[in-house]
């Protein structure tokens, strides 16, 4: 048997070490990642450095003294009740694992990209609960599921690396809404997350500045776009294996309905130019769990993407 001396022993061993190494990040394992594992960046916060809400305590909207009428929540309604929650508390926290009666929902948001989306945290029959990976992949949120450690993709809605990759969580429609509207929409029927949520922040301080209006992108993303301002809202969807986004300005233009089609689907979407947002139906009204973005995030995720101009 040939032996190896101490001469080359330590190099081996030393690539052996870095070649680990690199398929770990932030403690997660990513030898069977999905996505490059050189494009899975750290966002700067350890893992659970950015505090998921698991927790999370709901009051009425009258006891809410924090919240002030042209505020965002997004809004997620269900068996006769609508639960807001206010963008100033996903800032600090990006993710609530929320429990009810009925069900649960998972409500994430990034604020590096803009998109509020919930998910139905039930995959398989099994109940999995969220928190924040401080990685990020094309700028955006790569959460993890406490029972298995796989990191998921917040926009592509799919797990990226671990024992659940390829995996994907079935979204959710929610509504991005000022808090006045939403308290005239739903009444008595509203519940609001509090801000008791363990955690010391300043909720009516966004840690992220001017960040919404600049152009100004803090990650690499792999897919770029000049064809509107990167922070630009739109509303981003697929449908039959086409995606297609439509952007506030052009439904600013088109009016506060317009119909439209997307893979062979006739729908409807609902522009508020008030927010600004907008909500997609089909021409029944049903709600579909749309995305609200900024423009480069959601070109980033789909290059291939249409996109809506005004008539």
């Amino acid at each position: 048997m040939m032996r190896l001396s101490g001469h080359w022993l330590l190099p081996i061993l030393l690539l052996v070490s870095l070649s680990a190494a690199a398929q770990q990040k932030n403690g997660f394992d990513l030898s069977n990642a999905l996505i490059p594992v050189d494009q899975i960046l750290s966002g700067g916060p350890p893992r659970d450095g950015i505090p998921s809400i698991d927790q999370p305590r709901f009051e009425p909207a009258a006891e809410a003294r924090l919240w002030r009428s042209d505020d965002i929540v997004m809004s997620y309604d269900v068996a006769g009740t609508s639960y807001a929650y206010p963008i100033g508390i996903l800032n600090w926290h990006e993710i609530v694992n929320h429990r009810f009666d009925s069900g649960r929902v998972l409500i994430t948001f990034c604020p590096l990209c803009g998109t509020g989306i919930g998910f139905d945290p039930t995959v398989a029959g099994r109940d999995l609960t969220f928190g924040v990976s401080g990685l990020l992949y094309n700028s955006d949120l790569l959460m993890y599921d406490h029972q298995t450690e796989s990191l998921w993709s917040q926009l592509e809605g799919r797990a990226v690396s671990g024992p659940l990759a390829g995996t994907r969580l079935v979204p959710v429609p929610v509504r991005h809404e000022r808090w006045q509207s939403w308290r005239e929409r739903v009444g008595d029927q509203g519940r609001v997350l509090s801000t008791d949520t363990g955690h010391t922040r300043n909720y009516r301080r966004s840690p992220y500045g001017d960040y919404d209006h600049s152009e100004r992108i803090y990650f690499p993303v792999s897919h770029s776009s000049r064809l509107f301002h990167p922070k630009t809202w739109v509303l981003g969807w697929q449908h039959n294996g086409e995606a297609r986004a439509w952007p506030f300005p052009e439904l600013a233009e088109a009016g506060a309905e317009v119909e439209d089609e997307i893979g062979g689907l006739a729908v409807v979407i609902h522009y508020d130019d008030s927010v600004p947002s907008a909500v997609l139906t089909t021409t029944e009204g049903e709600p579909l769990a749309a995305i609200r973005a900024f423009w480069f995030a959601w070109y980033t995720f789909h290059p291939e993407t249409t996109v809506f101009s005004a008539p």
